[in-house]
């Protein structure tokens, strides 16, 4: 079986790579010849992972899979959410949306935030979906390099190291992206290999 991960993100194909069973080949928009920007113009999570992998298909004609992520923040009544990668802007700054969220923050006790992934596939003329959260908090400044995003200002509940001080291992175990991946994975290993 051989599906395109409809992504741009070198960072999230990486993760993704090393938690995709052998039996699937994983084909990337730059495998496909896909260089354009693929719209994302729904209001939320949901319908922009829906509507990445069904432009595909229609464009493309290959099955696949596309997610969308999004900092869900309590204080902020869910924002960033759909607008995490331009929230300070179009030109998608992960520094500038940090610096952003912490300056929202500032003297804020209450931080809880949490990580939201859904990915859509799109296999055999079907849509299917798949959700993973990750519950934690914001914390008061950036720490570790690891990651790419909010990665360094989100430390997951239970944990006292943020997503940018992790090992990808651990990361992958415990992340909203993860647990949406693993979900999409026990779905496709019912099919023929």
């Amino acid at each position: 079986m051989q599906l395109v991960f409809a992504t741009n993100n070198l960072n999230k194909l990486k993760e993704v790579q090393k938690l995709i069973p052998q039996h699937i080949k994983l084909l990337s928009l730059n495998d496909i010849g896909c260089f354009e920007e693929i719209p994302e113009t729904q209001t939320t999570i949901e319908g922009n992972a829906i509507q990445k992998a069904e432009y595909i298909k229609t464009h493309y004609g290959y099955d696949c899979f596309a997610d969308d992520s999004g900092l869900e923040v309590d204080y902020l009544n869910g924002a960033p959410g759909v607008f995490s990668a331009r929230y300070a802007g179009e030109q998608r700054d992960a520094n500038a949306n940090m610096n952003l969220l912490l300056l929202k923050l500032e003297h804020i006790t209450h931080r809880a935030a949490q990580f939201k992934t859904v990915i859509a596939l799109q296999l055999n003329g079907e849509i299917d979906t798949f959700t993973g959260i990750c519950k934690g908090e914001i914390t008061e400044k950036k720490f570790g390099n690891q990651g790419f995003g909010y990665d360094p200002i989100f430390k997951p509940l239970g944990y006292n190291q943020t997503f940018a001080e992790m090992e990808l291992e651990l990361k992958n175990q415990i992340s909203h992206r993860g647990k949406a991946l693993m979900k999409l994975i026990s779905f496709i290993q019912e099919f023929p290999k």
